[in-house]
């Protein structure tokens, strides 16, 4: 059965299926590409969910295992509303699909806890013998059960670079980092000031 330190529930918030979901994932994708957790930008990560839908959690899952984040910008969210990831190898060029089973996706979605949620309650509020029981059954489930695995295809997505160049917005006197920055009436400016003025 795989584990799932503590500081990941933590991290999350609260307990719930999703976020152990995208844990396992995240994991696979490792494991299929044969990497490590990245600790700087060696992989980048493509996930596929979507706000506001019923398991956005999985992204913070797999943002634990993968080591990928917003805060070190390799992390790029597209929202189709799927509970699937590309995790790319940045050193080999390499990349891997995983996508939930849908088989494993239809049962999950019928679940008890997924009644409560769609009634409104809260994560934190549904009780342990509703969800600890569906976090065990994806922790000890096969890669097989919950996923569809992708092979290993080249990968042409670029990490982009940061920039420690910067400027102070000409509106609101702001920094604005050079990569964002643009040019209203001859001024630069930062993104807000711009879609307003």
């Amino acid at each position: 059965m795989v584990q799932i330190p503590d500081w990941v529930f933590e991290f999350h918030g609260h307990k719930c299926p999703a976020m152990p979901i995208g844990y396992r994932a995240g994991l696979a994708a490792m494991k299929k590409l044969g990497v490590e957790r990245a600790s700087n930008k060696e992989l980048y990560l493509v996930c596929e969910n979507g706000p506001a839908h019923a398991t956005a959690c999985f992204l913070d899952g797999v943002m634990a295992a993968t080591g990928c984040t917003y805060g070190k910008a390799n992390v790029e969210k597209r929202n189709y509303g799927k509970n699937a990831i590309t995790l790319v190898d940045v050193k080999n060029k390499k990349a891997v699909r995983v996508a939930m089973n849908p088989e494993f996706q239809k049962k999950a979605l019928s679940s008890e806890f997924v009644k409560l949620r769609s009634q409104g309650v809260e994560p934190k509020d549904i009780p342990p013998e509703v969800v600890d029981p569906l976090i065990e059954k994806i922790l000890a489930a096969s890669d097989e059960e919950l996923f569809k695995i992708g092979e290993v295809h080249e990968s042409h997505i670029r990490d982009p670079k940061g920039t420690f160049n910067w400027y102070e917005c000409e509106i609101c006197n702001e920094i604005v980092f050079e990569n964002t920055t643009r040019i209203l009436n001859g001024k630069k400016v930062c993104i807000p000031c711009f879609e307003t003025h």
